[in-house]
């Protein structure tokens, strides 16, 4: 697919509507989307103050009061966490995805989890995987030689790449290979040596013997460091000569040009461009000198990204196919109707599932292929089906907030031809923005819309008829 050339509506001229384009840009790329109402409350308080508090958020409050939302989950998926099938865990995942006032916390558990990819490996159950998704929102903005440490010593990660089987007279190379290949450097900027090195520096990092899974499931997998089991000699890494155990490779890795240059081309990938052109290219290395500047300091480097005017420019706005999860979790929570963790959670997850994405269940350790590779033509199909059938809920409480904004907003325009109908739906659902080939395709496609005082049956059905339609373009596949 191609990304659809986009220019401001006539309704965008003002410098009001061009802050409130501005602040939806940042709150899909930073976030799932926002709702009008959302948006309103961010203008209010202005873009520096919103990326602040994004890249700061406060204390989550649990949705219901005293219960923590994953302990609402489970009373409603009573096997959620104990088997070793990622489906069971999918709804604790996507609940906190469909609520959560911490918008970018969550988006970096997502990027992280598609960086370090990590899947269900035997014994461990799923459980697992949940509590390294949380280990990412508690280290996800932090230091990036701090997450590294964190990730290092996480029983999910030490039984997917082997490093369990990592012992002092006999080395496996699995986890060290991935982490300069994959995960911080990239190829061709290591050797076959530094590899064999940090094998060793990472001897005797394992987990502890788990208990037999009783009725209950396991006890809950934590790391051991085995001080018997570990090679304390002397290793060259990199050029760095010492005894080095893991936490010293991972300190020599993040002082690593190389490294500066391969987490910030992720993170523009994730955040600002599928692919970065001339000027991307050269905010990659400005970004990269942020990283090495401020020692990796993540949360630095994404307010860099969210303030550059780079970032804010029109250039990069609708230039990244939204993931399968970005499509759903974004949909879902403009219609608000997940009010509790209902069965539906765990349909989200799987119509995800069917679009490519699978939560906590890459399709191997380099993770997922992102950009125009989400959609081929099966996909495509799947993505238009969910999003129609998820915008076009009538009794959720989202979709009722927009059908009264688009019928207060006509009833005070004197336009009312389909084009203004199809206009106070982009409003109405974030201020969105579409191509004005797909603008002309849906006010010839449509029927003449009812008169805006005309019955509360028949706007409603109208409007709904339209938000099945914009959903359903080309241009909504991007963000």
């Amino acid at each position: 697919m191609t990304p659809p050339t986009l220019v401001d509506p006539a309704l965008s001229a003002s410098p009001a509507t061009s802050d409130r384009e501005q602040m939806a840009h940042l709150l899909r790329r930073a976030g799932f989307g926002a709702t009008a109402d959302e948006l309103d409350s961010y203008l209010a308080a202005g873009y520096q103050a919103t990326v602040e508090a994004l890249v700061n958020p406060p204390e989550e409050t649990p949705t219901y009061g005293c219960y923590p939302d994953h302990d609402l989950v489970d009373r409603y998926f009573t096997a959620s966490v104990g088997p070793r099938s990622p489906e069971y865990a999918w709804p604790q995942w996507m609940w906190r995805l469909l609520t959560t006032t911490r918008p970018l916390q969550e988006k970096m558990a997502l990027f992280w989890h598609g960086l370090f990819a990590t899947g269900v490996k035997y014994p461990l159950p799923c459980s697992a995987q949940l509590e390294q998704i949380e280990m990412f929102r508690r280290r996800g903005m932090g230091g990036f030689e701090e997450l590294l440490r964190s990730l290092s010593r996480d029983p999910a990660m030490l039984f997917w790449l082997d490093n369990q089987a990592n012992h002092k007279d006999a080395p496996n190379e699995n986890y060290a290979r991935e982490l300069l290949e994959l995960f911080t450097m990239g190829v061709g900027n290591y050797t076959e040596a530094d590899v064999k090195a940090a094998a060793r520096a990472f001897t005797g990092w394992g987990v502890i013997p788990m208990m037999p899974q009783f009725f209950l499931g396991t006890f809950p997998a934590a790391f051991r460091y085995d001080e018997s089991d570990h090679d304390a000699t002397d290793k060259t890494f990199l050029g760095h000569t010492g005894p080095f155990n893991g936490d010293d490779i991972i300190a020599i890795i993040v002082q690593q040009p190389a490294t500066a240059r391969f987490l910030c081309d992720r993170l523009y990938r994730f955040f600002v461009a599928d692919e970065p052109d001339e000027s991307g290219r050269a905010e990659i290395a400005r970004l990269s000198a942020v990283f090495l500047d401020t020692g990796g300091d993540v949360r630095s480097l994404l307010r860099a990204v969210f303030t550059s005017d780079h970032f804010r420019s029109e250039q990069v706005r609708y230039r990244k196919v939204k993931s399968p999860v970005e499509l759903m979790v974004g949909t879902a929570r403009l219609t608000g109707r997940w009010q509790l963790p209902t069965t539906d959670v765990a349909e989200l997850a799987r119509n995800a599932h069917f679009m490519g994405q699978s939560l906590l269940n890459p399709p191997s350790v380099e993770g997922w292929h992102e950009g125009e590779e989400w959609i081929d033509s099966a996909g495509l199909i799947e993505r238009i089906n969910c999003a129609s059938a998820e915008i076009t809920h009538p009794e959720a409480p989202g979709v009722q907030r927009i059908v009264a904004r688009v019928r207060a907003w006509l009833e005070n325009c004197a336009d009312q031809t389909p084009a203004a109908w199809v206009d106070a739906c982009l409003q109405a659902m974030g201020s969105l923005k579409i191509s004005p080939e797909t603008r002309q395709v849906l006010t010839e496609h449509l029927a003449d819309p009812p008169a805006p005082r005309a019955g509360a049956h028949a706007v409603e059905r109208y409007t709904l008829e339209l938000l099945r339609a914009i959903v359903s373009t080309p241009d909504y596949q991007y963000c």
